[in-house]
């Protein structure tokens, strides 16, 4: 199985691919506003690369829950000055984190390979057609509606069937927009439009994905559905997150998204390591 991102090729089965979050944003859950400094982010996202991110994923739009959007204007002064500078510093693969189409064209442009939609449940294909002539990656997100409203009140017969009933529609739309299947990555989209009870069934759920053939990947770095779970603060849940790592690994899923870079890449290893060993 293989995923490619213009000049870049990931090939499965291999160790699992750790992609590390720089947030160019005055508002995200986690680390709103200490890289919003161009150079500061620029700083962190090399940091990263060296405690062994193979990707880095920088977001000038905040996607937490009730967040209101960032303008076009805004977000690509945000981001394309930090991509810029990333690519001509580091060989790591870029990906932007990004529902608009100007703003990926932008950073396309500027360095990155991937493009990041965490509304891949739109009903246009101007994204895609963006995606499909840059030869980049994709990464199709599952969410129920937009950041904004998506906790109101999500509802589901069965989130896992749904899931992949929604990626399967997704694979068709996003190949018929030219966006071919080795470049498309699918994440279940923990926490977006989903109650603790839909979440947990997703974790429990992800080896169901494999049918489809493409890698997934996994963004739990500190999500609020452990606050919901086990009352712990934001600085608390690395222990967590990294669980949820460990096991999305041991289900079959390539690609972790985190903020904790080093200590996700040591659960990883060691996670593989094991499993190795099975007899």
């Amino acid at each position: 199985m293989i995923f490619r991102a213009r000049q870049f090729e990931w090939s499965f089965p291999r160790a699992a691919v750790v992609m590390g979050i720089v947030n160019v944003t005055p508002d995200s859950f986690y680390d709103g506003g200490r890289f919003l400094d161009p150079a500061a982010a620029v700083a962190h996202g090399l940091e990263l690369v060296a405690e062994g991110a193979e990707i880095l994923d920088i977001g000038g739009d905040s996607s937490r829950p009730g967040a209101a959007p960032a303008t076009e204007d805004e977000e690509l002064a945000r981001v394309i000055p930090v991509i810029a500078a990333l690519a001509a510093q580091t060989r790591v693969a870029l990906s932007i984190d990004t529902t608009k189409p100007a703003v990926a064209r932008a950073a396309l442009a500027a360095g990155a390979c991937i493009v990041n939609d965490v509304a891949a449940h739109r009903r246009d294909d101007s994204l895609w057609k963006v995606v499909a002539e840059a030869g980049a990656g994709y990464i199709c997100m599952h969410a129920q509606g937009p950041p904004a409203t998506m906790q109101t009140a999500p509802a589901y017969h069965d989130v896992v069937r749904e899931v992949a009933a929604f990626f399967a529609d997704r694979l068709d739309q996003i190949e018929r927009a030219g966006v071919p299947a080795e470049h498309i990555v699918l994440d279940v989209g923990i926490g977006f439009g989903k109650t603790l009870e839909h979440n947990l069934q997703l974790l429990a759920g992800l080896g169901e994905f494999a049918r489809f053939k493409r890698p997934t990947l996994l963004g739990v770095s500190r999500k609020s559905f452990i606050h919901k779970l086990l009352n712990t603060a934001l600085n608390e849940r690395l222990p967590a997150s990294l669980a949820c790592a460990s096991m999305a690994i041991a289900a079959g899923v390539q690609f972790i998204r985190t903020h904790d870079v080093a200590a996700t890449v040591q659960a990883v290893r060691m996670t593989e390591a094991i499993l190795a060993h099975r007899k």
